[in-house]
């Protein structure tokens, strides 16, 4: 058959098929899916879906699905790709060929392992994990770990604070969020959450979970021989690029999908959100960036590449933001082997603040606990690769 297919019924997946529409594309436009659902918003997941505060249908993603006009494969997995002919083989035993070009959107699925078979241990990346999630957190369960101190980690924790359940963060590291952030910050941002109530255990490697009779898991095993009682477990270990179904399709797999800088995988073959590899232009490195606003630029730009536009380098200034106790916690850009970091604005103390990351002369990135506006200034010196020293000196003028 001719046509577009767009596999992937993510907010990436989706936001492709309406560019391309809005391109102009008026071929046939398959979107496919292995939820049997349509795209919806992952970010309320781990805060309002957990708090019962939204319900299954706030997160829906609003579109117009007559001007869309696409055809839905919803609850059905693709499980192999050959890209050279662009033949979709999904797991019903149909294969469908796009002719018109394919749209790889299929995101990444959580770390497992653990004893995630035991009742009361969770994952959350979709929204039947925080539906169930949400379930047991209703209940009033008598403690929460949650092993994996990044931001989702921190989310759930949040929301149990405000559900009044007691909850424990486990981090292997020095410091939570020092993956993200580094130590420092690291510590700003668990500072918080004691503050909150939150128990936050640093340096905890977890060996295994130990459950009762009944299959459901009743404590948290640490290296050393520290066992932490818990009856809900939440692993918040990172997730993996949803590419098994891809092993066999041509293309290349290295941590997700190798896509050239503009987001070419093969001739008629783009990639996009967090599946997706490509060279950074600062380093040249291949990098994925996990995050909404990525999903949303990134689908657009694969978009417009698959139809032929000269769309030139995919160059982002990655943006990342977490709700956290009223507070707004935003990082723009990277902190990854960044060679300084100063708070230029506010106080980590005052839980308003604006660090800035150095690397050589360049500011590389910006990490801010409220102070919207000197973000979006940090966003707009980004984009113009601003050297270090005009960097902090405009900072500084703008928190005065």
């Amino acid at each position: 058959m001719c046509g577009i297919g767009v596999i992937g019924a993510s907010h990436a997946g989706l936001s492709a098929a309406l560019a391309l529409r809005q391109e102009g594309y008026a071929g046939p436009l398959t979107i496919v899916g292995d939820e049997p659902l349509e795209p919806y918003d992952r970010p309320p997941l781990s805060k309002q879906v957990l708090t019962g505060e939204w319900a299954r249908g706030d997160v829906m993603l609003p579109f117009d699905a007559e001007a869309l006009g696409a055809e839905w494969r919803l609850g059905r997995a693709a499980i192999g790709l050959d890209a050279e002919a662009r033949a979709v083989r999904l797991d019903d035993g149909s294969t469908q060929v796009f002719q018109d070009g394919v749209v790889i959107a299929t995101g990444a699925k959580p770390r497992r392992g653990l004893g995630d078979a035991l009742a009361g241990v969770h994952v959350l990346r979709t929204l039947d994990d925080s539906i169930a999630l949400a379930s047991d957190l209703a209940e009033g369960p008598r403690h929460v770990a949650i092993v994996g101190g990044g931001f989702i980690g921190a989310e759930v924790a949040a929301a149990c604070v405000a559900l009044d359940v007691p909850v424990t963060i486990l981090e292997a590291l020095s410091a939570p969020f020092e993956r993200i952030l580094g130590p420092d910050l690291g510590d700003a941002v668990g500072a918080i959450h004691r503050s909150r109530g939150v128990e936050v255990r640093t340096g905890s490697l977890v060996e295994r979970l130990r459950g009762d009779a009944s299959a459901r898991v009743t404590s948290v095993c640490l290296s050393g021989g520290d066992e932490l009682a818990a009856d809900v477990v939440v692993l918040g270990i990172g997730v993996e690029p949803c590419t098994a179904w891809l092993q066999d399709s041509g293309l290349v797999i290295e941590d997700g999908v190798v896509c050239d800088p503009s987001c070419l995988a093969a001739p008629g073959v783009v990639v996009a959100g967090d599946v997706a590899r490509w060279p950074s232009p600062d380093t040249g490195l291949l990098q994925r960036v996990e995050h909404w606003d990525n999903a949303i630029r990134q689908a657009g730009h694969a978009a417009r590449r698959l139809l032929g536009h000269d769309v030139g380098r995919y160059a982002p200034v990655p943006w990342f933001w977490s709700d956290q106790y009223g507070r707004k916690l935003q990082l723009v850009g990277t902190a990854a082997a960044y060679d300084e970091v100063e708070v230029v604005v506010g106080s980590i103390e005052a839980e308003r603040f604006v660090a800035l990351f150095r690397r050589d002369d360049r500011l590389i990135g910006a990490f801010a606990i409220g102070c919207v506006r000197e973000l979006n200034a940090c966003r707009r010196l980004l984009a113009d690769t601003a050297a270090w020293e005009d960097a902090v000196n405009e900072l500084v003028a703008l928190g005065a």
